[in-house]
């Protein structure tokens, strides 16, 4: 008995009405990403492990899908090495290459392998898979689709205020209302020095990152098993506890950190993004809280972090300033900040919302119905004229009865159908039946095109 096919957990096929709504969203992601000026950009799937291991955190590295080297990769491995269980290692010496883990570590790599072919402050949007070794779960898969957005080579906090614009625009365009909250690292680092814990910042910041899923007491917990001292924890909760307006946090923690340089610059930048939006009106959409982490190791300054307000879900979109990324491949000095928004997790927000539009631009927009050999031949060139006109049109295999193929565009969510038949021939006239409300309109066929391209314009929802 052959085995029932199936695909590894954690990945997804698509259907073709998955797909139309996947490009809905891609599409509206990238109008926006070019709206504001950013290129396009691609990397290869797999990147040498030298190049991701070490940039994502000691939890990062262990979510890296490693490939196995070619060829027989196991000549050279000592009997020892084999015998030891020691898996690390074993891992280490057969493989050197490992799927992309985010998007932005392969373009940190770009810039430095591509430095004099770039003109700087250069701005890319690259939307590719990557791939974690994550528990599958709700909202959380091993492939998944990032959007990334990043410009590299200022330090100008206004590329800041540039993200959290596209931010705004994209959900608002989508329909998806959002919570959009930002942090600065360098309050972080302020904060753990104060706590007398600057040494083990990386250890406060990831358990920190993890206070939506376990709580206050959770954080406490995990901050205990990392060796915090319980005086040290107990001076952290006044930070989880921080409630009021962004303005109010700002004064309050102006007062704990008035004694700690780095504490302050973060947060003057916050401030100052802050101030921007405001001028935008787009105060009210940002929150600044504290207690964001974000666990990544190479966030220096600003981080951004977006969550659905109507759905529970992971965040739809995050980010932040990295000043060094491209120092670990010898180019120190070199600042960037950007954001990625989770095309899967936006897509199971928006079908849980029912936000896709009815239509869209990739779908069929006019079918004509086959009544026989004659009528195709007669057919085919009035089609290829309206596709001329970039209407999306397909005609029906096979004839048949006109039952089948009206129930065909119906499933398809066709909204015109095109009736030439042996009389409408004669008469060089044509059928046309909108679908949406049923009325059917006779005229001269060398009238269709025209009245195809008033009605056939942007999707319906």
């Amino acid at each position: 008995m052959s085995q029932k096919p199936s695909i590894p957990k954690g990945t997804r096929d698509f259907s073709p009405d998955e797909m139309v709504k996947r490009n809905h969203i891609f599409n509206t992601i990238i109008g926006f990403f070019q709206r504001y000026g950013y290129l396009p950009l691609e990397t290869p799937a797999m990147e040498n492990l030298s190049t991701l291991l070490g940039k994502y955190g000691e939890e990062g590295d262990r979510l890296l899908f490693r490939i196995l080297n070619s060829g027989d990769f196991l000549s050279g491995i000592s009997g020892d090495d084999l015998q030891s269980k020691d898996s690390g290692r074993l891992s280490s010496l057969i493989c050197d290459k490992g799927l992309r883990y985010d998007l932005t570590v392969p373009f940190a790599r770009y810039v430095v392998q591509h430095l004099n072919d770039i003109t700087f402050p250069f701005k890319r949007y690259q939307v590719q898979p990557v791939w974690r070794a994550d528990r599958p779960q709700k909202g959380r898969y091993r492939e998944f689709y990032q959007c990334d957005v990043d410009v590299i080579g200022s330090t100008a906090l206004l590329y800041e205020v540039e993200l959290i614009q596209i931010i705004d625009d994209i959900f608002a365009d989508l329909g998806i209302r959002v919570v959009t909250r930002i942090n600065n690292r360098k309050i972080l680092s302020g904060i753990s020095d104060i706590v007398g814990e600057g040494s083990r910042f990386q250890d406060i910041t990831v358990a920190i990152d993890k206070l939506d899923k376990i709580g206050p007491e959770g954080v406490k917990e995990e901050l205990a098993s990392r060796g915090l001292s319980k005086q040290a924890i107990e001076r952290l909760q006044p930070l989880m506890l921080m409630t009021g307006t962004s303005a109010h946090k700002l004064a309050s923690l102006s007062e704990i950190l008035s004694s700690n340089n780095i504490g302050m610059k973060g947060l003057e930048e916050t401030g100052t993004i802050l101030d921007y939006l405001d001028a935008l009106d787009l105060g009210d959409n940002v929150e600044f809280d504290p207690t964001l982490a974000r666990g990544l190791n190479y966030y220096t300054g600003t981080i951004i972090e977006v969550k659905a307000a109507d759905v529970p879900m992971g965040s739809l979109c995050g980010g932040g300033r990295y000043d060094d990324l491209t120092g670990i491949f010898g180019l120190p000095g070199v600042s960037g900040v950007g954001i990625s928004f989770g095309a899967d997790r936006i897509y199971d927000v928006m079908d849980a919302l029912h936000l896709f539009p009815g239509r869209t631009a990739s779908t069929t927009q006019v079918l004509f119905v086959n009544f026989g050999h004659t009528e195709e031949m007669h057919c085919l060139p009035l089609m290829a004229m309206v596709r001329k006109e970039k209407i999306n049109a397909e005609i029906f295999p096979e004839s048949g009865k006109l039952k089948k193929q009206m129930a065909y565009a119906d499933k398809k969510n066709i909204p015109f159908v095109v009736l030439i038949g042996e009389n409408e021939i004669t008469n060089n006239q044509a059928v046309i039946k909108d679908m949406r409300n049923g009325e059917q309109t006779i005229m001269p066929e060398n009238q269709l095109i025209n009245y195809l391209k008033k009605r056939v314009t942007a999707p319906e929802s």
